[in-house]
């Protein structure tokens, strides 16, 4: 396995965890991190051991957004070429999906398995970014967020202005990057920006029961099947959708997993169903 610098990646069936790990700068992003977390993804989407992606941060932040240090050097007129790390090279996710989600942070979106954003401290600047490009995001109530952007001259990064909005609504996304307030975890959830929020020490444990609920009782499949739906149809009309879904739909009859799912609903048993392929 890789020997990560400025990320842990640990594998315990079936779930992959990919924590940020610079804990004394609040697990801020530089170019190495970001290569190595984008590697990491590849891994995880490639190993049959793993049906579901944790994404989360050591130490008491998720991520502080991006390192001060680069960013201050970029208002000095340095650094400007960004750094590449060639043995990191890696393009995860479905490539079907490649151009309706192509973007620097947004490939968690094409990655076939769930992936779940534990956000467990403070979420700022291009961390909400980040994390808007999970499919599901379960907050510690010591979590704080920030868009940051207004408030250092920049504007709103990182695809936010389309992840954003589609979670929170017009009016929210304005609130949040015009004003870069900070919010708490309780209104994260209550605008839709978090999925739910829990007492900081029960964040991983509920995560990895919801994860390992997902393994134990969906077709992963399915749910590889459903991400891809519900992106793409994000800018679809309700009748593409529809006639989408039906064709998917009859594909599905044909499947082991149809089969097996009915099965265990008629014996009461949990169901056994196939892992995807790397």
């Amino acid at each position: 396995m890789y020997e990560y610098e400025e990320i842990i990646y640990d594998v315990d069936d079936p779930i992959a965890t990919i924590a940020l790990n610079r804990p004394d700068r609040l697990n801020a992003w530089t170019d190495r991190m970001a290569a190595e977390v984008k590697h990491a993804f590849a891994q995880a989407e490639a190993d049959e051991r793993v049906v579901v992606i944790v994404l989360t941060g050591e130490g008491r932040g998720f991520c502080a957004g991006a390192d001060l240090k680069n960013l201050q050097a970029l208002g000095e007129g340095k650094g400007g070429e960004r750094q590449s790390f060639e043995d990191l090279a890696a393009e995860p996710g479905d490539p079907a999906m490649d151009d309706a989600l192509h973007g620097a942070v947004s490939y968690p979106m094409k990655v076939r398995k769930p992936v779940i954003a534990a956000i467990n401290g403070p979420c700022a600047g291009m961390a909400v970014p980040i994390v808007c490009c999970c499919d599901l995001r379960f907050a510690s109530d010591r979590a704080v967020f920030t868009t940051s952007f207004s408030q250092r001259g920049l504007i709103a990064e990182w695809g936010i202005s389309w992840t954003l909005t589609r979670l929170v609504g017009h009016a929210n996304a304005l609130d949040l990057t015009l004003s870069a307030r900070k919010i708490d975890a309780a209104e994260a959830e209550r605008i839709g920006l978090v999925n739910r929020t829990l007492p900081h020490d029960e964040l991983m444990p509920f995560v990895k029961e919801y994860a390992r609920n997902l393994a134990e009782n969906c077709s992963p499949t399915s749910m590889a099947i459903m991400k891809r739906q519900i992106y793409l149809d994000l800018t679809e009309r309700l009748s593409h959708a529809n006639s989408e879904a039906f064709g998917l739909m009859l594909e599905s009859f044909s499947r082991p997993d149809f089969r097996e799912g009915v099965a265990a609903f008629m014996e009461k048993r949990p169901p056994k169903f196939q892992r995807l392929k790397g």
